[in-house]
């Protein structure tokens, strides 16, 4: 019995294993570029991003009590595109389930 729970252990941290090789193959294999190009993006990029909270900000300060409602959704489409693009700008936030985190935690401290 000891065994086969060994067995199925081993399967599953096998697949587990295997799941996130993938992701690590791709970010090997990039291209790194020079750091001019990079900080020129960076310059580029915080000043649309300065310029979409601008316009958001714009908008919230907005009497919309006077508008028409084709006119608020219009504002509503403009507000959630520029949501989408800031998010973009803004990339690397990792939500992980209370669940999915206990299962982690306990896999490094099987395995190390």
């Amino acid at each position: 019995m000891k065994k086969m729970k060994k067995i199925t252990f081993c399967l599953m941290t096998t697949c587990l294993l295997l799941t996130f090789h993938p992701q690590q193959s791709n970010a090997a294999n990039a291209v790194k570029s020079s750091s001019v190009t990079v900080s020129k993006v960076n310059e580029s990029t915080k000043v649309s991003e300065k310029l979409l909270l601008l316009r958001l900000n714009e908008i919230n300060v907005m009497n919309k009590s006077n508008l028409k409602s084709s006119d608020k959704q219009m504002l509503r489409k403009e507000v959630i595109a520029i949501g989408r693009q800031l998010k973009t700008y803004g990339g690397g936030v990792i939500y992980i389930s209370g669940g999915a985190l206990l299962v982690i935690i306990i896999l490094l401290i099987l395995l190390l």
